[in-house]
């Protein structure tokens, strides 16, 4: 039951001990306020790493052939392995558990691109209507390469936004006009933005097929994509290990010669990043909450003090009648508030700063490589501020017990 008189009196007790009181409350506000900064921080930094996935589908393999560093079945080192358009159905066919498959057929050099009066230079990349699906491509309109664009070997192509701004008017619709790329004309048939930059907006999609016959490319692909779906690391390991097989056998190069064919998995990459980053979390919360307890082993020593200087006021009180319960009481409260409130001002500051810095970076437009988006976890927050109460309350009940443990005669006798 809330008491006024008790009250009065801490306030009282506070005032009277303004600097210890401030010092003492400040351990605590700097521990609460360096919990939530660090895994703000924390929080920033997993946000950057995962913004750099933001690209490529993270449950994807990618394939890149080189040159076999292994004799294999008499092929010599050195030789280069070319994969092909039936690497790609194979690879569909054959392996369980792939979902999305593309190939890249890249058609290297300066092309210069033309609309009407218009023209410029920039990326031209022939893949598979999959592609969308790896490289979480965003339609703005029209539509992506379909199967029937690949099968009869159609002059279409897909353009990103910043393509549209370099070639069209502002108020001009790109779908279903007509593009030069080096001689070659192209219809337009959808426009899409794409999360990994300029330069992937820089990029112009035509059917995998047109390219490799209108650039000299015959059924050789530069790449190979996949997704495996929901796979876990160790399954998609697994796929991985499939997939080498099956190529090895088709191209005769080592399964086990990384440089014939470099498989990247996105899935492994992706858990190694988090499971990192759940480390560093852990380490940042254990690190706030040693901060926080040297703050609440302030409050118990400044309580040991005051019960201390109190040993006579508390004989006078027992002598009078006082419970022990009442005097518990009493110094307990005063913990409490001390922490609760030092804690809660730790807990806004720290929320204030992490948001300040948010709120920074995306008003200025920060480019902050590894870092991006902090935030403070408001269910952690809440959890840090029960724990403070709790050991406020656990440091204000070693001293209160010492107090409510004196003896009256002795008390008043106390110098």
């Amino acid at each position: 039951m809330f008491n006024f008189d008790t009250w009065q009196e801490i306030f009282y007790t506070i005032r009277k001990n303004k600097l210890r009181t401030f010092l003492t409350a400040l351990s605590v506000s700097w521990g609460v306020f360096m919990l939530l900064f660090l895994l703000g921080a924390g929080s920033g930094l997993r946000h950057g790493i995962e913004h750099d996935f933001r690209d490529d589908a993270v449950n994807s393999l990618w394939l890149f052939p080189g040159k076999r560093t292994m004799p294999f079945k008499g092929m010599k080192t050195g030789t280069r392995v070319q994969l092909t358009n039936d690497d790609v159905t194979a690879i569909k066919a054959q392996i369980p558990g792939v979902e999305f498959i593309t190939a890249r057929y890249y058609v290297w050099g300066e092309f210069t691109v033309r609309h009407k009066d218009k023209y410029s230079s920039f990326n031209i990349r022939a893949c598979h209507p999959d592609h969308q699906h790896l490289e979480n491509t965003i339609m703005n309109d029209g539509r992506f390469l379909n199967k029937l664009d690949l099968e009869d070997r159609r002059k279409v192509a897909v353009i990103g936004s910043k393509v549209v701004e370099v070639l069209y008017d502002k108020d001009e619709d790109p779908i279903g006009s007509w593009i030069d790329v080096k001689g070659v004309k192209y219809m337009v048939v959808g426009t899409y933005e794409d999360d990994g930059g300029e330069n992937e907006m820089r990029t112009i999609y035509i059917p995998i097929t047109t390219g490799q016959v209108a650039y000299g490319g015959g059924k050789n692909v530069h790449q190979i994509m996949l997704t495996v779906g929901n796979a876990s690391v160790e399954e998609s390991q697994e796929i991985k290990k499939k997939v080498l097989a099956l190529l090895s056998g088709k191209h005769l190069f080592d399964p086990k010669d990384d440089e014939a064919l470099y498989v990247r998995n996105m899935v492994q990459r992706f858990q190694r990043f988090q499971n990192l980053f759940t480390t560093i979390d852990t380490i940042l919360f254990v690190v706030g909450i040693m901060t926080i307890i040297a703050g609440i082993v302030g409050v118990s020593n400044i309580m040991l003090i005051v019960v201390k200087e109190r040993t006579k006021e508390i004989g006078i009180r027992k002598a009078i009648g006082a419970s022990p319960a009442s005097i518990i009481g009493l110094f307990l409260q005063e913990s409490i508030a001390i922490t609760l409130a030092s804690g809660y001002f730790g807990l806004l500051s720290g929320v204030a700063i992490v948001e300040a810095a948010a709120w920074a970076l995306t008003k200025f437009s920060v480019d902050a490589p590894f870092f991006r988006n902090p935030q403070v976890d408001m269910n952690t927050a809440i959890a840090a501020t029960l724990i403070l109460v709790f050991a406020g309350a656990l440091a204000g009940y070693i001293p209160a017990r010492k107090a409510a443990s004196v003896n009256p005669i002795e008390a008043l006798h106390d110098e």
